[in-house]
């Protein structure tokens, strides 16, 4: 009578009896502890791409795209202006869009003794956005302030917070005058020390160390200094 076979012993691997490891035996090649540390890092790693791709992806497209052309649009004559008073203009940002696509302009004539020689700017733009969540600021002549209603931001003379959630300068604009005209181009983004121009940033956006890379500018904004 033949003898039945004997059944073939299961003989723990030596990695997993040197570690400890339960339910290790030769010829398996993952345990079932490794495949849950495998399965809970390719979670990982999934939801580490889903946030980091679009952040980066934010972060260089301005580097590939391509400024679009100035528009420079006319708010009236040098004579109009004063450098020690604002005067507020309503330009058109946005066309075909109706009242949603203007705002209002403070402008003044630069004052050397005042405004930085860096912007080379005949006359001084500053936008009436609030750079905490983009409210629309006022112009008061008697204290020489720009007040934004909505959260309490306070801006000097020269647009620089002096008060208030806001977290650096109101934008300002471009000028220039052509045919006895002055125009206002493009709009961008300045620094508490008033001493650099970039790409417009949306409110409360900051521009100080690694705060200017978290917070690129818009891909379709031109470059001032182009």
């Amino acid at each position: 009578m033949a003898k039945k076979p004997t059944p073939k012993s299961h003989k723990r691997s030596a990695y997993a009896s040197d570690r400890g490891i339960p339910a290790a035996y030769e010829g398996e090649t993952v345990t079932r502890r490794r495949f849950m540390e495998l399965n809970a890092l390719a979670v990982g790693g999934i939801a580490s791409a889903a946030f980091g791709l679009p952040a980066l992806g934010f972060a260089v497209g301005p580097m590939f795209s391509k400024s679009t052309e100035s528009v420079w649009k006319g708010v009236g004559s040098p004579a109009d202006f004063s450098a020690d008073e604002y005067v507020p203009k309503v330009i058109t940002l946005v066309d075909d869009v109706g009242e949603a696509g203007k705002t209002t302009v403070y402008i003044r004539r630069a004052n050397p003794q005042l405004d930085r020689d860096e912007f080379a700017q005949p006359f001084v733009a500053i936008s009436n956005r609030c750079m905490h969540v983009g409210c629309p600021v006022r112009y008061v002549q008697a204290s020489q302030r720009f007040i934004c209603p909505c959260h309490g931001g306070i801006y000097d003379f020269q647009g620089v917070v002096i008060g208030g959630p806001p977290v650096r300068p109101l934008d300002r604009f471009r000028t220039r005058v052509v045919n006895g005209v002055v125009e206002l181009g493009d709009r961008f983004s300045v620094t508490d020390a008033l001493d650099e121009m970039y790409r417009p940033r949306d409110p409360s956006n900051q521009l100080k160390g690694l705060w200017e890379y978290l917070y690129p500018p818009r891909p379709t904004t031109p470059n001032p200094r182009s």
